[in-house]
């Protein structure tokens, strides 16, 4: 058995089957990119398996390294409350299984290389960006670090790839919501606005965001962030991130580390 940890991907989950089909995608696309490594798949709430019965079946298969890592673009809620309760408990009841929680996804620069890519596959051209202005939409939070990561995202994406303008929208929790931030970047000059969904998977919130999109006669709708090749090299940054920083000893059983942007 290889002595590199498992790699298990913790999704929110959702009702809507699009979700797990996305997650499942991106995971599938890890693995291609590295054969030798073991990923799995756990989520939080509505769809199976669920993180501490994936655990489970890990420790019985002699598995003894996990590496935890949050499919979340923020530190928010869950990945400071949620996710650390339940692999504590898991560790509780596992004592032969070691766990580390890795950092959240975002914020890095192949997170924009990700979005940008969408937005080239829904129509936008290079040549469009100076009279572009986007609105990256993110699903929202009630957590002040969340929303400002996302407004910080927003002024670097502008300043680095010369967009007319970028403006933070929210499906939920906070303001400004994506028709509005729209109608915005109209009302600023811009000739034509894009809206970025900056989500993962598929579900009611992005939906909402579409939603906005539409309503408010956006230029070029993106889709999700889904399995794009980007975020699966990411995945496998954060892991290997981790598993330096347990090295190193930067890094105790089931705890997050500091903030990440490479």
């Amino acid at each position: 058995m290889s002595t590199r940890p498992t790699l298990l991907v913790i999704a929110h989950g959702s009702r809507d089957p699009r979700h797990a089909a996305t997650v499942s995608a991106l995971c599938a696309r890890a693995r291609k990119l590295r054969p030798e490594l073991r990923v799995e798949v756990g989520h939080l709430d509505f769809n199976a398996p669920r993180v501490p019965r994936v655990l489970e079946r890990l420790s019985a298969d002699g598995v003894r390294n996990v590496v935890a890592l949050p499919l979340l673009l923020t530190r928010a809620f869950h990945a400071k409350s949620d996710i650390p309760a339940v692999l504590r408990e898991a560790a509780a009841r596992l004592p032969l299984l070691s766990i580390h929680q890795a950092e959240v996804l975002g914020p890095s620069p192949l997170l924009t290389g990700a979005l940008e890519r969408r937005l080239a596959e829904a129509g936008l051209r290079p040549g469009e960006r100076r009279s572009t202005g986007v609105v990256l939409a993110s699903a929202g939070s009630s957590d002040p670090e969340a929303i400002a990561v996302i407004a910080e995202i927003a002024r670097e994406w502008r300043r680095t790839a010369e967009w007319c303008a970028v403006r933070p929208a929210f499906a939920s929790a906070s303001l400004p919501r994506t028709a509005d931030a729209v109608r915005e970047l109209r009302a600023d000059g811009c000739k034509r606005v894009a809206v970025a969904p900056y989500v993962i998977a598929p579900g009611f919130l992005p939906d909402r965001i579409a939603a906005g999109a539409r309503e408010a006669r956006a230029d070029i709708l993106a889709p999700v962030l889904g399995d794009a090749p980007e975020l699966a090299r990411l995945l496998l940054r954060r892991y290997d991130q981790a598993v330096r920083a347990h090295a190193r000893g930067d890094m105790t059983t089931v705890s997050t580390m500091s903030a990440l942007t490479a």
